[in-house]
């Protein structure tokens, strides 16, 4: 019987050049995933952790390695099909949030479902029903630069729900903001996962939020351990 596994990667290698030698980074790294799962990835700065998220998300490519996900080797589809794949069964949160300034909230919510070719009226009922579910009913129409750190992350949050992902990639979420709303945004993300039950991957350095996940891995010398 094959293993529940929504995402498996297999023996996954990563290099870059520093201008006189290639440093390698992912040392036949395995990394696998069930659904509704909770993961951390943890270990030192500069280690490599954004660098496994990123090659997960299909944000970067292996020098050598498998992605499967639900059986479909990723790794094998055209660019155009990889990047229909991650609009439409990945999201991500970053630590920077990466909102586009001149739209809304909720403008900056509906834009992958624009990138997917949905209809803006189709997409705004459940744009806005994230964002007051996220506690943002009364900054829907704000723009970033009047929103918080918090309530920024916040919208970044509601986007990276908006196409219903089977997978949510998380890069320090909670690394740009004070620990009082640092705290308020690792409450919510456990949330999100028991009501969406959405597949949590989160770079963090934050122990509160690591110990919080189903399972924890640490990444050193190019290879990854599981935490107790």
């Amino acid at each position: 019987m094959s293993k529940p596994w929504l995402y498996e990667a297999r023996d996954i290698w990563k290099s870059y050049s520093n201008g006189t030698k290639d440093v390698e980074v992912l040392k036949g790294v395995d990394f696998y995933v069930k659904p509704g799962e909770t993961i951390a990835v943890t270990g030192p700065s500069g280690v490599g952790k954004s660098t496994l998220l990123h090659i997960l998300g299909l944000l970067d490519r292996p020098v050598s390695g498998t992605l499967m996900l639900d059986g479909i080797n990723l790794l094998s589809l055209r660019e155009t099909e990889r990047a229909r794949l991650r609009n439409r069964r990945f999201g991500f949160i970053f630590q920077f949030f990466q909102l586009l300034p001149e739209f809304t909230a909720v403008e900056n919510v509906i834009m992958p479902g624009l990138i997917a070719g949905e209809r803006r009226r189709t997409l705004l009922p459940r744009a806005t029903e994230l964002l007051e579910e996220l506690g943002l009913r009364e900054r829907i129409y704000h723009r970033p630069g009047e929103l918080s750190g918090g309530e920024q992350q916040r919208v970044a949050i509601a986007r990276s729900l908006i196409m219903k992902p089977d997978v949510l990639f998380a890069d320090e979420p909670t690394g740009n903001l004070d620990p009082e709303t640092g705290a308020e945004i690792e409450d919510l993300m456990k949330k999100l996962n028991t009501v969406h039950n959405t597949t949590l991957i989160v770079v963090t350095h934050k122990e509160s939020l690591s110990r919080a996940m189903d399972k924890r891995v640490t990444l050193m010398g190019g290879k990854l351990k599981e935490l107790q």
